[in-house]
């Protein structure tokens, strides 16, 4: 049988290791913690996985509003303008993504070093919102 630590589960949800301590000692998730450390099996962690994805309060997020469904928080690390265009560069977690922009959007959204941002990734294009 398949068992995660918790720093590993709260990877494969996207969400903090206190976070999914939380919801272990809710009992939303089943953990075995006889070894001193808790493990959760892997058929308990791909329950909790479904239900997070079909957690109806997800429609009461920007998310239900947007088709683009890769979403990494991050900081801005360096912005590069010119007269037209802006070349945005972002740290989301072990991500460095790239993003080309106006000169006018980045300035609207007042990108600089050290914003934070959310990357929305579809296909090859990388839209960039302020949360």
């Amino acid at each position: 049988m398949t068992t995660y630590r918790v720093s590993e589960a709260a990877g494969l949800l996207g969400v903090s290791d206190d976070t999914l301590r939380r919801w272990i000692d809710a009992g939303r998730v089943d953990a075995d913690t006889s070894t001193g450390r808790a493990e959760i099996a892997g058929a308990d962690l791909a329950a909790l996985a479904v239900s997070l994805a079909d957690d109806p309060d997800r429609e009461s997020t920007r998310a239900a509003h947007v088709s683009a469904r890769n979403r990494l928080a991050g900081i801005v690390v360096a912005v590069k303008k010119d007269v037209v265009m802006a070349q945005v560069d972002m740290v989301c977690g072990p991500y460095r993504l790239v993003s080309l922009m106006s000169a006018e959007a980045a300035d609207e959204l007042g990108l600089e070093p050290g914003s934070r941002v959310v990357a929305s990734v579809k296909s090859t294009n990388v839209v960039v919102e302020t949360p």
